[in-house]
């Protein structure tokens, strides 16, 4: 199946039929075979080095750069079985092809065959598992997603309008939500959680100055602010003497008193008593 380019066209190579030429059925028939191997190209596979056994009438496939056996010294060739006998084909750069055994359409880029590259700037939507839609333009369903580092940073941003708009991240059970985290409605970091996804608590928030705070507490006025009668210190311990290591503001409590660091490594106390 190879041609020059006087006696054959310069894309396909298919043979012509020249004037005064006996039996030109044979020419025909052979650039018809040609174009019925080329045209809607399907391979059964790309990169194939071994010859099949019994290949059937017709079977093509794109080789690998070191095929072996009645393929070897035809790197990167397309060979097809036809008339008992393999004939190669050299790709030409542009031609497409459907894999068969991957399942891909690949295009020839003079070196390899090579997935066809999408257009995906300013999409309109993408779906990866599912399908997006006019709200959700990226959606994703998978068991989990990976956003890797390029060498040193990663950071995620999340960019609202306005400051009364909300950027946040809603975590969901069955499309109710139950928790968020971000700036809902203003500028402050808050965390809220919610029973039913309609009526919303909030459990913290921290404003500009790093002042935080707890159990509604929205404007907090000192470095935290607890909007709650009570504070719980679930474990009791006890310093070892009054010049125990310690930090100063710790506080600490066992069954008879309350322990406060003062200095560094210094604790005072004050006795406990029921009424």
């Amino acid at each position: 199946m190879t041609a020059n380019s006087t006696d054959s066209s310069a894309i396909l190579s298919l043979p012509y039929i020249q004037p005064g030429q006996a039996q030109k059925h044979v020419t025909h028939n052979e650039a018809l075979q040609r174009l019925d191997v080329l045209v809607q190209m399907v391979v059964e596979g790309f990169g194939s080095e071994i010859p099949p056994a019994a290949p059937a009438e017709g079977e093509l496939h794109a080789l690998g750069p070191a095929p072996t056996g009645l393929w070897a010294g035809q790197p990167d060739m397309l060979a097809v079985w036809t008339d008992a006998a393999w004939h190669f084909i050299a790709p030409r750069p542009g031609w497409r092809a459907w894999g068969r055994a991957e399942a891909e359409l690949r295009v020839w880029d003079g070196g390899a065959w090579a997935l066809l590259r999408a257009d995906v700037e300013n999409l309109p939507g993408l779906g990866i598992g599912t399908a997006s839609d006019p709200v959700n333009r990226l959606a994703v369903k998978s068991a989990a997603v990976l956003l890797s580092h390029d060498g040193t940073d990663h950071r995620l941003k999340i960019n609202k309008a306005a400051a009364g708009d909300t950027g946040s991240v809603l975590f969901q059970s069955g499309w109710t939500g139950h928790a968020e985290i971000g700036l809902a409605g203003d500028t402050e970091f808050t965390i809220r959680v919610s029973g039913d996804g309609g009526s919303w608590t909030e459990a913290l928030r921290a404003d500009a100055g790093g002042r935080v705070g707890i159990g509604g507490a929205a404007a907090p006025t000192a470095a935290l602010d607890v909007a709650g009668d009570s504070l719980r210190l679930r474990t009791s311990r006890t310093p070892a003497s009054s010049s125990a290591p310690g930090k100063p503001g710790e506080i600490c409590w066992d069954g008879g008193y309350i322990y406060v660091c003062v200095a560094p490594d210094s604790w005072a106390r004050a006795a406990l008593s029921s009424w």
